[in-house]
């Protein structure tokens, strides 16, 4: 089928073509946002691929499959966004009403975004090589993707087509034009650069919709909606993280983080909070509920990552990002 596909596609049927690579699509999306990390980024370099895919169709000999070839297109196209992109500044603090405390740290990946785990269907179902190191979930949480993001371009690539997608160190010299040896080199230090930066030692999550994961969620959600900080803080690791890209603001540990919510929190503070998930997280779209009467606009997408019965991490995004999520800007009165 897949080589009836081939020769009418080559012919320039454009729906042969459609067939034979729309299998691929959701898994190629997922592979660019790891390179990328930003959902929109990732769908033009999809875009991208699958027209230089089309228009470059000849060139593919059958020396690897269809899937192996599409993921050869896609990292470059990646890797030349990579190059040719204009450094993204970070964005200033912009609520006048809140005078933040001085961070413990300023985050070193200003621009990312959260995947909605409603475009993760049916991408995370092939079954990586042999080589793989991550589970498909875990190469797709907000830690493992910012940590990537430190990383050099082709050492991301390496990383992740060698430790995510399992293929061979000779498969990805193929891809990347390299040889076997440099792709060795550039993975070691690829494996150096991420084990710097992903949290050791934790606990594992509780599965997504277990009793022990709607507890902690269920508590987070009282406190957070109504800003109770002590709350709040109570059900948060003592390592817990807050960040919140673009702004590169970020508050380490327990007493950190209690600080940052007492300045935020005021007495008029109020949330609507619509769960929804992404990169295999827990998460909440959050609407102003203290203004009476008007339109309550959103406040941005809040990721929490979980650690046995703890919440270690908490991540907010711009409200822009809403849509995204399905969910609008805006909540009517």
């Amino acid at each position: 089928m897949a080589t009836e596909l081939l020769t009418e596609a080559r012919a320039g049927d454009g729906e042969a073509f459609r067939r034979l690579t729309e299998p691929y699509r959701r898994e190629l999306q997922v592979h660019c946002y790891r390179m990328l990390g930003s959902v929109q980024d990732a769908e033009d370099a999809l875009q991208d691929t699958l027209l230089d895919a089309w228009r470059g169709l000849d060139g593919f000999e059958g020396r690897s499959s269809i899937r192996t070839w599409l993921y050869r297109v896609a990292t470059n196209r990646c890797l030349n966004a990579l190059r040719t992109a204009r450094r993204r500044p970070a964005r200033a603090w912009s609520n006048p009403d809140v005078d933040p405390p001085e961070p413990t740290r300023w985050g070193e990946v200003a621009w990312l975004e959260p995947y909605p785990d409603a475009l993760l269907e049916g991408a995370l179902a092939a079954v990586p090589g042999p080589e793989a190191r991550y589970e498909q979930t875990e190469a797709i949480s907000l830690a493992f993707t910012t940590a990537v993001q430190l990383l050099p371009a082709r050492q991301r690539a390496v990383l992740i087509l060698r430790d995510v997608l399992g293929y061979r160190a000779d498969e990805v010299a193929d891809m990347l034009d390299s040889t076997t040896e440099s792709v060795h080199s550039a993975l070691k230090r690829a494996r150096a650069g991420l084990e710097r930066r992903l949290p050791d030692g934790r606990e594992p999550a509780p599965g997504p919709d277990t009793a022990a994961e709607r507890a902690l969620v269920d508590g987070f959600v009282r406190a957070y909606a109504s800003g109770d900080v002590d709350a709040l803080v109570a059900l948060f690791a003592e390592d817990v993280r807050i960040s919140m890209p673009p702004v590169p603001h970020e508050y380490e540990g327990r007493e950190a983080a209690a600080g940052f919510f007492a300045a935020v929190m005021g007495d008029d503070w109020s949330l609507t909070l619509v769960p929804v998930r992404a990169n295999g997280q827990p998460a909440f779209a959050g609407y102003d509920g203290s203004a009476s009467g008007g339109p309550r606009p959103g406040t941005g997408i809040t990721v929490l990552t979980i650690a046995g019965d703890r919440i270690s991490a908490l991540v907010k995004f711009d409200g822009a990002l809403l849509p995204r999520f399905g969910l609008p800007e805006s909540l009517p009165g």
